[in-house]
């Protein structure tokens, strides 16, 4: 399986892979295969059943599932940082039996045309998502940064976790040095160390991130959404918002939907 401008990764038997981005791909049994787009190869299921490929031949008969798992955030943080191709074996590590066992029984249902359970597999895909994030952060060797690596960190991970839960807080440096049982000082050196950027600066750009998406997928009004992520006024929210955009909130709305 390969995504473009990357080498190819090895897929065995009872692997599963993960795309964050919904790259585009090529899967094939050799690399110098011409590709054909998949697209002209579906075959829709009659009474709304699974579409299916059937496709090649020659070689060993070969069965893939393909599912995806969407979001309703118009930008989605995680899927942004992490790799365009993780792979998980479903024999691995101690979450191994719960993989196996609740994707043979996925397999099997959607190998036989039928989903009894839907809500079941939905949450199956979820599940999977986060075990593969989970994998991924602990393979991060020690010297790794960033939001993953904060996530691993003890001290910064729970320090996310307070922003990112009580976003509205009025959170200071000292505050959340206090909340994590590290001095100001220490607290500070070892976020920002990892993170790229002090607390507050990372809370700011946070709350810029969720503004945004408000305002791409919303009508509602500007005021509610600088309350709601933390700013007391609207005056205050409009000048943080221009200096991220470079423009007031409500010509970056209008510029957002196409207005003129």
């Amino acid at each position: 399986m390969q995504t473009d401008g990357h080498s190819p990764v090895p897929v065995q038997a009872g692997e599963i892979i993960l795309m964050p981005r919904n790259d585009e791909h090529v899967i094939g049994s050799s690399t110098n295969v011409r590709p054909v787009n998949a697209h002209f190869l579906i075959q829709p299921a009659a009474a709304g059943g699974l579409a299916r490929i059937a496709y090649g031949g020659g070689g060993e008969r070969t069965l893939i599932l393909c599912g995806y798992l969407g979001t309703n955030s118009p930008h989605a943080t995680i899927c942004g940082i992490l790799p365009r191709m993780l792979k998980i074996g479903v024999e691995e590590g101690a979450s191994g039996d719960w993989i196996e066992s609740s994707f043979r029984f996925a397999a099997q249902q959607l190998s036989a045309g039928r989903i009894e359970s839907p809500a079941v597999l939905a949450k199956l895909a979820e599940l999977l998502f986060v075990e593969a994030v989970c994998r991924y952060v602990r393979s991060l060797p020690p010297e790794a940064s960033g939001w993953l690596a904060g996530l691993r960190d003890h001290a910064v991970g729970r320090a996310l976790a307070l922003l990112h839960s009580r976003m509205t807080h009025p959170w200071t440096t000292e505050e959340l040095a206090q909340q994590i049982g590290l001095s100001r000082s220490a607290f500070a050196e070892r976020f920002t160390s990892i993170m790229g950027e002090p607390p507050m600066r990372y809370l700011a750009n946070w709350r810029m991130q969720i503004a945004a998406q408000r305002l791409r997928g919303s009508h509602e009004p500007i005021a509610r959404i600088a309350f709601e992520i933390g700013y007391e006024s609207e005056a205050a929210f409009n000048r943080a918002f221009r200096r991220t955009f470079e423009m007031p909130p409500t010509a970056w709305r209008k510029m957002q939907s196409g207005g003129s």
